[in-house]
Order: structure tokens, then sequence, then C-alpha cells
């Protein structure tokens, strides 16, 4: 009897200690339950809360774009009622103030003569192809009422009313006329022709730029202008060489038939500021070579010499030339001759911290071996000779050149376009 009755207490024991465990599990689950529901909630609040910060970012970016483009059109706006200021320019009345057309007036020397005319109050109107030339050259008279770009071809025929012409058209350098010497040799001849053609139509004096070139390699030493020349008809150079003696042949052709007032510079070396910095020749190549601290290249033994004028000399000698009465070729250059390794040398002097080695390569087909002019004729009948000292000359061509190699390394930012913008950014 009594064992029955432990096993009924055992029996029912369990039973009670089932249930004390039951109701445990479900006391748990329900105290448990709002952590549950809360980290639930917590992780849908943050996605919904991420998602609403994206919205408002989106939204913002949105915002801001249209306010840009509401203060690009403002900026544009804005140039046409701010008057643009010129570089002071002297007072011509209609009498003195000539219309003159400069070929290649985009160009090295060609947008500092534009410079010279502009300042002494003249009308100026520029014609260049831009193969050479650049139109940030002579940006700054945009614009001004005396000022007139033409985008053309000389090869083509242009029919305009002018006073004077100033014949600078034609790449100047190996690399550019050896580029496309067919092109070169119709700049020289058609070009000119058409030049020569505009001022018997309209009769006005025409100043031909011609070349040192045409002496080539000289057998004399220094070149007058009586020298006829040592030329390779067919060599790489021949292009320009013999483009620019044709072009004097047919300069002089017009003045004898059609009475053309003629006139012709046969340029020596020169350089300064708004030199292309590709053009290939001696200054640019040691100067950029020098200020990127890199291998000077000297072509040749280093022994062949160049005379070097600075390009303002060069325009006062243009001018003078221009109006003179004086009609036969006139060397304009600096008599002053310097070898090429003592050229570099003195690149690497001015040049501060340059620590450049001198690199010899090969010899340069038909590369003249000795250039100076002899300047008698520019001295006895423009009164003319090169005033900047080599010196004060290279140290502004080599900070033009710093400036350019600073502002060729700026990172440039493509502009985006108001219809893409979205498409673009993101």
């Amino acid at each position: 009897m009594r064992y029955s009755v432990y096993n009924f207490v055992i029996k029912h024991q369990r039973g009670t200690i089932v249930c004390l465990l039951f109701l445990c599990l479900l006391a748990g689950y329900h105290l448990l339950q709002p952590i549950l529901n809360y980290d639930m909630d917590s992780k849908a609040k943050t996605e919904e809360k991420s998602i609403r910060n994206q919205r408002d970012v989106f939204n913002e970016i949105s915002l801001l774009k249209n306010k840009i483009s509401e203060l690009e059109i403002s900026l544009e706006q804005a140039e046409f009622r701010i008057p643009k200021t010129f570089p002071n320019i002297k007072f011509l009345n209609y009498k003195d103030r000539k219309r003159i057309l400069v070929t290649g007036g985009a160009g090295f020397v060609g947008s500092h003569l534009v410079d010279y005319l502009m300042k002494e109050g003249h009308e100026v109107i520029v014609v260049d192809n831009f193969f050479t030339g650049r139109k940030r050259n002579v940006e700054h008279w945009i614009g001004h009422g005396n000022f007139e770009l033409i985008h053309h071809d000389i090869v083509n025929p242009l029919l305009i009313e002018v006073d004077e012409i100033y014949h600078l058209a034609s790449p100047a350098s190996p690399p550019h006329y050896m580029l496309n010497p067919v092109k070169t040799i119709k700049t020289n001849t058609v070009g000119t022709i058409n030049m020569l053609g505009l001022a018997r139509r309209v009769n006005a004096r025409i100043l031909i730029a011609s070349t040192s070139e045409v002496y080539g390699d000289p057998e004399i030493h220094p070149q007058s202008e009586s020298y006829w020349g040592h030329v390779n008809p067919i060599g790489p150079r021949a292009c320009y060489d013999e483009g620019k003696r044709v072009a004097e042949t047919l300069s002089y052709a017009y003045a004898k038939q059609e009475k053309v007032q003629v006139r012709v510079a046969r340029i020596f070396n020169t350089y300064g500021p708004r030199m292309h910095m590709n053009d290939g020749r001696v200054v640019s190549n040691f100067i950029l070579q020098a200020l990127q601290n890199e291998s000077i290249t000297i072509y040749g033994h280093g022994k062949q010499t160049r005379s070097f004028q600075y390009v303002t000399d060069l325009v006062d000698g243009l001018v003078a030339l221009m109006n003179s009465s004086y009609t036969l070729p006139i060397n304009l250059g600096n008599p002053i001759e310097h070898n090429i390794d003592e050229f570099a040398q003195i690149i690497k002097s001015i040049v501060n911290g340059a620590d450049s080695s001198i690199r010899y390569l090969p010899a340069v087909e038909d590369d003249p071996q000795r250039r100076r002019p002899d300047i008698t004729r520019a001295k006895k009948y423009l009164n003319w000779e090169p005033k900047v000292s080599l010196d004060t000359g290279l140290r502004k061509a080599v900070e033009y050149f710093r400036r350019e190699i600073l502002r060729s390394s700026m990172p440039i930012f493509p502009k985006v376009s108001r219809r893409n913008s979205d498409k673009e950014l993101w």
C-alpha cells in the first residue's frame, strides 16, 4: 500500500515539474519577444533611415546641379554685360589710320607684330588657318573695334580691302614644314601669288617674310643679301627653302610687271614668348629640356653656329622696312654668333637648378653649319639693329616656357552638360 502511494506521488511530481518547465519556457518566450521584436524593428528602421538619407542626398545633389546650371547661365550673360578691357592704344584719325592685313597673324612672330600695329592705332585684320598659329596669341584683342580675325587658308583667294599686307603665313620650323611638304610649297607659292594679286588689285604695299634659309648651307660667311645661296633643291628642307626662294622671285616679278610695292625681309633665327613648344628649334628644345631636367640634345658635333634675335627686335625691323622706300631684300637678324655647344651652356646657366646633361645625336640632313647675317643694309637704309641682349631675351623666353609647362600640367575638368548631367555624374 505504501509503495503504491509513493508511486502516485512520484508520478504527480513529474507532471508538476513538466508543467513548471513548460510555464518557465512560456514565460521566457514572452520575456524575449519584445527584445526580438525590437531587433527586427531596429533593423527595418535603420534600412528605412538609410534609404531616406540616400533620397535626401540625391535631392540635394539635384538642387546643387540646378543652382550650378543657373550660375553658368548667369556667368555667360555677365560676359556680355561686363565691358572687356584692352591694352592701351594710340588714337589715329582716319587719314593716318591704316587697314593692315597680317597673314599668319596668330603665329609666333605675327602675333607680336599685331600687338605693335594695334597699339599704334591701326585697324588690323589677321588671317590664319591655325596650323601652327593659336587663337590664344591674339585673344586679348578679340572684340576690339580695330581688330578682326579671319579663319582662312591663303592658298585660297581672299577678297578684302586693305592698305598694307604683312605676308607671314607659312610653317617655319623643320618639323612643321616637313610634316606636309606639298602644303608648305603651296603656301609659299600659291599663297604668295594670292597675296601679291590682292596687293595689285587694291594697290597695297606688301612685305614678304622670307628667311635666312634661302642661303641654304652657306659657303660664305657672314651672309649678305648679294649671296645667291647654296641650297639642295631636292633635300628634306627644300619645300621651305625653295618655297621661299620662289616667293622672292614672284615678288619681284609682280613688282616689275604689275608695279606692286614690294618689301622683302630675310629673317634669321628668332626667339621669344609665344614660340610653339613643339616647333623643334634650338631655343625651344633647349629651354624645355633644361626646365624639365632632361638631356639637352644636340644634333651633330655642336660646333655649328647660329645667331639669335629677340622677337620685338624683329618686329621693329619689319615695320621699319615696310615704312621705308628700300625695295631690295634685307637681312633682319642678330650678327652676334654662338655655336650650339656654347648656347646649350648659356641656357643651363639661365635655368636655375638645371641639371641636364648634353647628348649628341646624328646630324640632320642639310643642316647649315654656319649662320650669321650681314646687317649692313639694315643699318644703312632702316637705321635698325637688334637692341635686346641674348641674356635678357632668353630670361623672358625661359619664364614664358616655365608658365607654359605649369599651364599644360594643370588638370582640365570636362564641362558637364545640363542635359546628361545625371548620367555623367552617376
